[in-house]
Order: structure tokens, then sequence, then C-alpha cells
């Protein structure tokens, strides 16, 4: 058993309203070091509310959130300071250079960035040949991998990622696994949201699918599908015959579509 002082991140007993309605129900989960960990849900089911708990952008109205041993109330700075957190593509600056991005960021984050430095980041970021592009002139793919790079200039422990690799093209899309794959290999932890199951089953350690704002399952992909391959309506919404986690999904929350 772990420690709760192991935990890269620790949701316990979340709860969330807006106004009557609770976006978010007695929510507990943890991220370990080392470990890629998947929020699932339909829209609507309270991935979005826990996201933005976590980065201490909406207060909860009970329930207790750490990061790296920092707790997200009494001590929002340093836990802050342990998370990165991507930003969404629509928040550079279309004029600035890939490189001038990685520098503004550096200052921002009060990181010391020598031109070694500076280098190194782009090139384990693939990102070496389009230091001088202008942000606008990225491919979708070049756009994640220079987003994920700004989220890590801190060395932050934990690393929040909604939906990093939406619209990429499947080479785009390989070589962000890889790049979180190569996050997870130094011991940080990953909070990956993402509404594709193939994702999920390809890069998560575990999973937790969140429906209704409460969380329904949470395991190894691998265990759940073994968990629920004979589920009837697992079953019933398999389109192949063998059983994928896309299928353990929609038996769960059901094939109604959400707004």
């Amino acid at each position: 058993m772990h420690n709760q002082q192991d935990f890269i991140l620790d949701v316990d007993d979340l709860n969330i309203y807006y106004g009557n309605f609770q976006a978010v129900n007695n929510v507990s989960f943890h991220v370990l070091p080392g470990e890629i960990f998947g929020l699932l849900g339909p829209n609507g089911a309270g991935k979005t509310s826990t996201l933005s708990a976590i980065e201490g952008l909406i207060k909860p109205q009970s329930g207790n959130i750490s990061v790296a041993g920092y707790n997200v109330k009494e001590k929002p700075l340093h836990a802050k300071a342990s998370m990165g957190v991507q930003l969404q593509s629509t928040n550079f600056q279309p004029e600035l250079k890939v490189k001038e991005i990685i520098e503004l960021y550096a200052g921002i984050y009060g990181v010391e960035l020598t031109v070694e430095k500076l280098n190194a980041i782009l090139s384990e970021n693939n990102l070496l040949e389009s230091k001088d592009k202008k942000f606008s002139q990225l491919s979708g793919g070049q756009q994640q991998r220079v987003s994920l790079s700004l989220c890590v200039l801190h060395d932050p422990k934990l690393l929040l990622l909604d939906e990093p690799t939406t619209g990429l093209d499947p080479q785009s899309r390989r070589q962000l696994w890889d790049r979180m794959e190569a996050i997870r290999a130094k011991g940080r932890g990953i909070l990956l949201t993402t509404h594709s199951m193939e994702e999920a089953e390809a890069v998560c350690d575990r999973i937790a699918i969140i429906d209704h704002g409460k969380i329904i399952a949470i395991d190894a992909p691998q265990v759940l599908m073994e968990l629920h391959h004979n589920d009837p309506e697992v079953i019933a919404a398999s389109r192949k015959g063998k059983i994928t986690l896309e299928d353990v999904f929609i038996g769960l929350t059901g094939r109604e579509v959400r707004n």
C-alpha cells in the first residue's frame, strides 16, 4: 500500500456545486510518481470542474486537494509551483517565434535559460528546426509540443494535460505520447483527460471514469476490460467481438449523447 505522502496528487472527497447543481460528487483519486493517470468521462461529467479545482481556479464546497504534499487551499503558491498546466495553444501570440515564446515563459517562471538549456528543451521536444518559425506557422502537433515544453519548464512534479492530442494526426499523437512517457520516466505524475479511449488504453497506467459527477470505476485499463467484459451492456456496445476500453466506457456510462 502507498502512503499518502507518496502521492503527487491527492484528491479527497471533492464536492463542487454551481448553485443547486452538483457538478462533482465525492470524487477521490490519487496520482503516483511515474504514473500517467487518465480522467475519462462524457461531456459535462465533471472532468473540467475537477481540473479547475486542482489548478486552484475554482473553490470546491468541500474536500481536500494536495499537490506534491501541499494543500491547494492552505499553500496555493507551493501547490501551483509544483504543477505544470498545458495551456491551450490559443493563448500564444501568433507572431512570436518558438524560441521567443520559450524565453518569455522561462522569464515568467523565473527559470534561468542559457542557450544550451534552450537548445536542449527545443531538441527534446523535436522543435530545434522550428525555433525561428512563428507560432502561427507551426502544425497542430508542433504547437502542442511547444505547449507541452512550456508546462515542464519549471520541472513540476505534476502535469495536467487536458485533451492534449485532440485534432492531431496519428504521427503527431504518437510523438506526444512518447514525450509524455519520457516525462513519466523521470518520476513525474501526469493527469490526462481525453475523449480517446484508444489513447487512454495506450498510455494510461490507471484511469478513473467519471459520470454525472461521480467516479464509477478506477483501475488499470486492462483490468477494467477484464472485469467488465461479460457485462451485457458492454457486450451490446461491442462492435468487433473483441472488447475494447471504449466498449467498457459506453457500457458503464450509457449510449446517450451528452451536450
